[in-house]
Order: C-alpha cells, then sequence, then structure tokens
C-alpha cells in the first residue's frame, strides 16, 4: 500500500491532475468539492424537470441509452463523485460536465447556476430540451473552455457574440438546433477569433453567409460541418490545403455552388457531403492534375446527391479503393454507368438513382438502387450473379424482356415495378427464402401463379403485383408472414379461398379482377380490404371487425345490409357503391362508429328513409346515398357533422325543404340535392358566414321557387377571390379513398372521379326559381360553371357577369331574359360552353376573344 502510495504522490507532482470518482475514493476520506460548487450543482439540478416521455425528441436522434445522471445528485456527498461532474484533483474545481442525452428540460436563464463554474473546460449539454432558451452571453465567460457541445438542444434566438471570446475552445458543436442563428458579425468573428477549433458544427444553424476563405487557413481543422447554414455563393476553388481534415460537410447549402474543388495530395478526408448544394459542372475526367477527386485516397463517404453535376463518371474513380458509400443520385449524369467499381472490395452502397444513364455494368454490391432513370433494354446478365446483393431496385425504368433467374440467395429486397418486363415471375425469386420485400407493379407479367410457390418465403411482408397479367390457382396451404398483398388489375377469377397470411394480412388490395365471390374472409388482423370493381356476386359478406377501410363498390352484389356491419368497431372508410343492393338502410348505419369517415353507399336500390342519428362528436367526412330510391327528410342530425365535406344526397325521392341549417357546417364543400322532391323557398340566411366553406352546389331538378336565393350567393366565400398560383392542388378525401360526383356541367353530365380542391359550380336549373339574377353573383369571380337555366328568371343579364374571370359554362337559357346580350361578356377568356337560347333578348351578339367560337345555337 505504501508503495503504490508513492508512485501516486510522484504522479500528482508532475502532472494536472483529473479526478475520477472511483481513482478519488481509493485515496481520500474527506470532499475534495466546495461547498459553494454543491449548492451550485443542485441549484442547476432543481432549474430543469426530467422528461420521462418516449415522444422526446432527442430519444430518436441518438439517445436510446439515456442516462438520468442528475437523479444522483444528493445532497450530503462529494460532488466530484457525481455522474457527469469531473473535478481538477488538486484545486477541487470542477472542469467538467457532461449532462449529454440527460433528458433535462427547463429554460437556461442568463442567471443560470450553470454558470457559477468559471474553471470550466469542457461542457457537454447536448440530446436536452432548453425550451428554446438562447446561447447567452454567460457561455462566452467560461474562459478556460476547450469543448463546447450544445446541439440537439432546442437552443434557440440569437446565439451571443461573446462565445466567439473563447479563444482555447477545440471542439465547438451548436448543431440543430431550430431558430438559433448568430447576430450580425457573430459569425464572421467566431471565425475570425476560434483559430484552434480542431471540431467545428453548427449544422442546421442560420448563417446567411459566404463561405469564409480563412477556413481554409485553419491547418488543426479535422471535422467542419455547415450543412443547411444558408451558405451562398462560390465555394473557394483554390487548392485545398487541410492535412488533418476528415469531415467536410456543406449538404443543403443550396445557395452555394463551384465546380467540384480541388482538394491536394496530402489530405486525410474520410467523409465528404456536398449533397443539396449548387455544385455543377462536370467531375474532371483526368487524374493528371489537382483538379481531381482520385486524390482523396482516404475517402470513404462521397455524397454528391441533389446537385447539378453533369457529363459521365470518370474511370478514375476506381481508386477510391477505401469508399463504403457512394451517393450521386439526382443529378444530371449521362452515358454509360462504368465498370469502374471492381476495385471497390469496401463499397456497400451506391445511389445512381434520379439520372440518365444507361446501363453497362456493374461489380459486386450488396445494395443497388438506379431507380427513376431512364434506363432501357433487358437487366445485365451479371447482375443475378451477384453473391452478395441484398437490396435491388430498378424500378421506374424503361427495362425490357423477361426477368431471369437469380444464382443467389442473399436478397431482401428486389423492387422491378414500374417497367415494361414480360413473361413469368421467374421461379428462383420462389427459393429467396431471405426476401422480405417483393415489387413486381406495373409490368407485362403474365401467366399462372400457383400460391404454394410462396410456401418458402417464409419472411416475406410485403408483395405487390399489381397492374400486370397474371392469375393464381390455389394449390396447397401457403403460409408466409404477409402483411401488404396487393394484387390489383390482374387477370384473378373465380371463386377466392385463400388463407394467405390469416394471421398477419394487414393491407389486401384485389381490386379491377374478375372475382364472383369469396369462400370466407379467414384474416384476423385486416385493416384494408379493397374488393371493389370485380364480378362478386350475391350478398354481401362482413369483413373481420379490425377492418379499417372496406371498398366493395362496382361488383354485381344483391340483397340488403346486414346490421351485423355496424359491428366493424374499428371501420373509417366503408364503401358499398354502384352495386345491386337493396332493402332498407340499418338505423345503426349513422352511429356505429365515431372515427368513420366515409359513408358511400350511392348508385344501388336502396329506399326508405336515411338513417335519422349520427353520433355526436363524430367524424363523417363523406355521405354518399346518390342514385337509389331514397324518401322522406334530410336527418336534422347532420347538423352534428361538424367534419362534413360532402354530402351528395342526389338522385332519390327525398320530400322536404331546403335544408337551411346546414349552413353551420364549416367544413361542408359538396352539397348535391339534385333530382330529387325539393320544393319552397330557399329563404334567408340565419348566420353572419353561412356556408363559408362551399363550393359545389347542386340543386338542379327540384320544385324550388322564388328569388333567387340572394343572401347565400353573396356570401359564399370559397368561391372568391381563390389564388390558385398559392394552393397545393389536391383532391377530397385521403391518401387511399378520394371522393367522386356526377356533375351537369358544360352541357353534359360528367363524372368527376376525383374532385379537385380549386373546382367550383353552382347548378340551380330544372326548378322555379323567378325574379331578375342577382348583381351579386358577379362577386362568385372564382366559378367555373353556372347554370341556372329552365326557370321564370326575368330581367337583364347582370354586368357584374364581366368579373367572373375563371367561368368556363354559362347556361342561362329557357328562361325569360330580355334586354342586349352585355358586350362585357366578351373578356371572360376561359369561356368554353355559353347557352343564351330560349329567352328574349335582341340587339347584336357581342363580338370577339371567345364568342368568336360559339355556335349560332348558343343564342
Amino acid at each position: 500500500m505504501m508503495s503504490e502510495l508513492l508512485c501516486f504522490l510522484f504522479f500528482l507532482s508532475c502532472s494536472h491532475l483529473v479526478l475520477s470518482s472511483s481513482f478519488y475514493f481509493s485515496y481520500y476520506s474527506t470532499k475534495l468539492c466546495a461547498h459553494g460548487q454543491t449548492i451550485a450543482l443542485l441549484q442547476l439540478k432543481q432549474s430543469f424537470s426530467i422528461h420521462n416521455s418516449s415522444s422526446w425528441r432527442p430519444y430518436s436522434l441518438g439517445c436510446t441509452t439515456s442516462y438520468l445522471k442528475t437523479n444522483y445528485w444528493k445532497e450530503g456527498s462529494d460532488c466530484c463523485s457525481w455522474d457527469g461532474v469531473t473535478c481538477d484533483l488538486v484545486t477541487g474545481h470542477v472542469i467538467e460536465l457532461d449532462l449529454i442525452c440527460s433528458r433535462l428540460f427547463g429554460t437556461i436563464h442568463p442567471n443560470s447556476a450553470l454558470f457559477l463554474f468559471p474553471h470550466l473546460q469542457k461542457l457537454d449539454l447536448a440530446f436536452n430540451n432548453f425550451n428554446g432558451s438562447p446561447v447567452s452571453v454567460g457561455f462566452g465567460r467560461f474562459s478556460s473552455l476547450t469543448h463546447l457541445n450544445l446541439s440537439y438542444s432546442e437552443f434557440s434566438d440569437l446565439i451571443s457574440p461573446e462565445i466567439s471570446h473563447l479563444s482555447n475552445l477545440v471542439s465547438l458543436d451548436l448543431s440543430w438546433n431550430d431558430g438559433a442563428e448568430f447576430a450580425p458579425h457573430g459569425f464572421n468573428s467566431l471565425v475570425q477569433n476560434l483559430t484552434k477549433l480542431q471540431k467545428f458544427h453548427l449544422g442546421g444553424i442560420f448563417i446567411s453567409s459566404v463561405f469564409p476563405n480563412s477556413f481554409l487557413n485553419w491547418s488543426s481543422l479535422i471535422s467542419l460541418d455547415l450543412s443547411e447554414c444558408g451558405l451562398h455563393g462560390r465555394f473557394p476553388y483554390n487548392d485545398i490545403h487541410l492535412p488533418k481534415l476528415e469531415l467536410l460537410y456543406l449538404s443543403g447549402n443550396e445557395g452555394l455552388s463551384e465546380n467540384f474543388p480541388r482538394f491536394s495530395e496530402n489530405n486525410s478526408l474520410m467523409e465528404l457531403d456536398f449533397s443539396a448544394t449548387n455544385f455543377n459542372g462536370e467531375l474532371p475526367a483526368s487524374m493528371g492534375n489537382l483538379n481531381s477527386i482520385s486524390n482523396l485516397k482516404s475517402l470513404q463517404i462521397l455524397d454528391l446527391s441533389n446537385c447539378g453535376f453533369s457529363g459521365s463518371i470518370p474511370a478514375w474513380l476506381e481508386n477510391l479503393t477505401q469508399i463504403t458509400s457512394l451517393s450521386f443520385d439526382r443529378n444530371q449524369f449521362t452515358g454509360e454507368i462504368p465498370n469502374v467499381f471492381n476495385n471497390l472490395r469496401n463499397l456497400i452502397s451506391l445511389d445512381l438513382s434520379a439520372n440518365n444513364f444507361r446501363v453497362n455494368g456493374f461489380s459486386s454490391l450488396s445494395y443497388v438502387d438506379l431507380s427513376y432513370n431512364l434506363l432501357n433494354g433487358t437487366i445485365p446478365s451479371w447482375l443475378y450473379t451477384l453473391p452478395s446483393l441484398v437490396e435491388l431496385d430498378l424500378s421506374h425504368n424503361k427495362f425490357t424482356g423477361r426477368i431471369d433467374e437469380f444464382q443467389f440467395h442473399s436478397l431482401v429486397k428486389i423492387h422491378l415495378s414500374m417497367n415494361e418486363f414480360q413473361g413469368l415471375i421467374p421461379s428462383s425469386i420462389f427459393e429467396l427464402v431471405n426476401l422480405t420485400s417483393l415489387s413486381l407493379s406495373s409490368n407485362n407479367l403474365s401467366g399462372i401463379s400457383y400460391t404454394s410457390n410462396f410456401e418458402k418465403l417464409r419472411n416475406l411482408t410485403y408483395l405487390d403485383l399489381s397492374n400486370n397479367m397474371l392469375s393464381f390457382t390455389i394449390f396447397g396451404n401457403s403460409k408466409p408472414n404477409i402483411e401488404w398483398l396487393d394484387l390489383s388489375n390482374n387477370n384473378i377469377c373465380g371463386i377466392c379461398r385463400w388463407n394467405m397470411g390469416k394471421d398477419t394480412l394487414k393491407h389486401l388490395n384485389i381490386s379491377y379482377n374478375s372475382i364472383i365471390g369469396f369462400e370466407m374472409f379467414p384474416w384476423k388482423s385486416m385493416q384494408i380490404l379493397d374488393l371493389h370493381s370485380n364480378l362478386l356476386q350475391g350478398s354481401l359478406a362482413t369483413p373481420p371487425n379490425s377492418t379499417l377501410f372496406f371498398s366493395i363498390s362496382h361488383n354485381k352484389l344483391s340483397g340488403e345490409i346486414s346490421s351485423s356491419i355496424c359491428k366493424g368497431s374499428s371501420m373509417e372508410i366503408l364503401d358499398m357503391s354502384c352495386n345491386n343492393l337493396s332493402g332498407m338502410l340499418p338505423r345503426c348505419l349513422g352511429n356505429f362508429r365515431k372515427d368513420l369517415f366515409v359513408l358511400n353507399l350511392g348508385r344501388n336500390q336502396f329506399h326508405g328513409t336515411i338513417p335519422q342519428t349520427f353520433l355526436k362528436g363524430n367524424s363523417i367526412k363523406t355521405l354518399d346515398f346518390n342514385s337509389n330510391q331514397l324518401e322522406g327528410l334530410v336527418p336534422r342530425s347532420l347538423i352534428i357533422c361538424k367534419e362534413l365535406e360532402v354530402l351528395d344526397l342526389g338522385t332519390n325521392k327525398i320530400n322536404d325543404m331546403f335544408p337551411h341549417w346546414l349552413e353551420t357546417l364549416p367544413e361542408l364543400q359538396v352539397l348535391i340535392l339534385r333530382s330529387n322532391r325539393f320544393h319552397g323557398h330557399i329563404g334567408f340566411s340565419k348566420t353572419k358566414s353561412p356556408f363559408m366553406s362551399l363550393r359545389i352546389i347542386d340543386l338542379a331538378r327540384n320544385d324550388f321557387e322564388g328569388d333567387l336565393p340572394e343572401m347565400y350567393l353573396r356570401r359564399l366565400k370559397a368561391v372568391m377571390n381563390i389564388d390558385e398560383g398559392n394552393m397545393t392542388s389536391e383532391y377530397t378525401g385521403d391518401y387511399y379513398y378520394q371522393d367522386s360526383m356526377m356533375v351537369m356541367i358544360k352541357g353534359s353530365e360528367i363524372k368527376f372521379e376525383k374532385i379537385l380542391n380549386t373546382f367550383t359550380t353552382n347548378d340551380l336549373s330544372c326548378n322555379k326559381f323567378q325574379g331578375e339574377i342577382p348583381e351579386c353573383i358577379g362577386n362568385l369571380n372564382s366559378l367555373r360553371g353556372l347554370n341556372l337555366s329552365h326557370n321564370y328568371l326575368t330581367g337583364h343579364i347582370p354586368l357584374s357577369f364581366r368579373n367572373l374571370n375563371m367561368l368556363e359554362s354559362l347556361d342561362l337559357s329557357s328562361n325569360k331574359l330580355s334586354g342586349g346580350m352585355p358586350q362585357e361578356l366578351t373578356s371572360l377568356m376561359f369561356l368554353e360552353v355559353l347557352n343564351l337560347s330560349e329567352n328574349h333578348l335582341f340587339g347584336f351578339i357581342p363580338q370577339g376573344n371567345q364568342f368568336e367560337t360559339f355556335e349560332n345555337d348558343s343564342y
């Protein structure tokens, strides 16, 4: 023991010692930590709470092993022994605080106890949540600081310029704090003063500066990350001589441009990322000068994706023998892909997608992604023989011919969709026991596939064979653990007796086939069940209770709907339209599920009344009962359907007054009541903003009477002043189900398979409206279709119609309008269909623009 103590004292006299807790307790029984430091640390602990939620942001960014260090800081013990705290062994000063991934939550104020440790040399607060705290002046007072890491910690606002006073820093990481930015000239001051930095990471911090040339003088620099910093201008094209630099990330600076820079031969670069910048031009073709990537002999990762590079890939690339990952995708490279990868024995990932390559050859790879190119011809034979190939993605190209047999069983993923392949599915695919994902959709594959072929593919979870010409025969008992299966738009016929994925299948789409029936629905975990556009006959089968989406539209089903359909406790979208279903609707359809979004029973033969009760707080967005024989009243309980966007009751026998109480529904965009027995005056609005979202109105072929509803027409804000340039074109519905409708427009009844969010029309034709056309209709300047024909309207055509700038179809025929045709109508530059016939108009026909295209029967 004495000899060990002597050795320790000798070491103490020769060096500046740092204390670790285990070492300290071996030799001392007294506390080293000053009382004031203990108090300050406990104050620091109390200023934060511990964020325990699994949704905590840094948890998903690298802190799966987070450690709640401050939980173990207890009064009465030596603070120098606390987790994350390191003290100087001689003075007892706290010189390191390492609180990375400690789930700290709270604000660091300027008077925080954090700033009571003036001797700090290392401070790591990364991967916490400091709730928008600024990087304040206090951080600039740590004059001895050599390492500062505040990354991924929710700092915000201006970064104090005092940071540039930390002249001893060798490592600074402020990256990925959303909203943090430098004060004017703060970044330049930092670059000028912190010349000892070896690691400098500011990824995601807004700088908005040109790339400082002074970086090229930092001979000690090892790692530089300025990703997504708003850098702009030209990157220095001089010889880059930074012999210690190993990592250079400039990705996401879209304003930063130049040809590929010149690197000196003496460099240590291992990772280089210029992705999503404006670097452009051709990669240098020769090795005879410094203008060549060939000097980067240590390079392991090279990412030039999403830039503006063009030309061909140079042959000297084969000299980057240490490379593990190459990303050249989303550029403008052309020509054949050269056979330069044979020497790249360490290459694991290669992405050349979204260029303009023609195929020639590859070397042995594990991952090949050439999707979204213009590659044509057949798949080269050598690709089938790669012994370590794990993932192959050639989708969205123009490959033709047959898919040949794969020679090795290492493949886990094969995606060959959106090409022009023909013939059979190769039998070798059914031997790939490691396969988890197979997509051969949208080709011209044909032949008979037996479900027993999939017997060996026990790991297969994703299978997409849609949009081919395949047929399937049931043979054996296939048991892959399939979860996602799409066989839509093939030649499958007959009665299905499948049990593939009985316990695991969640998504099944076999629409657009010729299936006439199912022996049973055996699936226990089904969520998406799409059987529409087949030849299904007989009565309606009830889907599994787990089903979220059930579409069985466009078949030949008959009979009544059983009330058991309401037992689908998970149902969100139910589409049974376009069948021969009949009988009365189960009363439970309106209230069996709060989360039901879509109920489409249109184009059947149902009779009786619409369900009168809807659940309070329901989520219904679409109700479609079009083209049945329903009668009675419009359910008053629809007033509680606050999410309702589409209500289609057209072509029934409903006998009611205008449902003015629908005007309070804030999301209602489409209201179709045409071809019913509605009657009476539409009346006046009782709210300030009636029908605030309504843009498609079809009240045609009813018995409405009285004046046109001016109070409603003047307040249809959804068809006024639409700025389509700033709108994202979308369709009503969601990613899987989209609404459709029948509309009379431009003189013809047209089915809209999708309803664009910018489409607007107003059809009040074939009623008994009388009086003059209100001038306020001219305010509906985003209207595309207006039909007031076959009424008893009188007076003049309003001059305000000249304001209907987007109008494509105008039908005022078969009324009692008088006066002349306004010359101002020639200003409607999008007008394609005009019908003013069967009125009492007189005078000259307007000349010019669209009126030159109309035939005489328009007048």
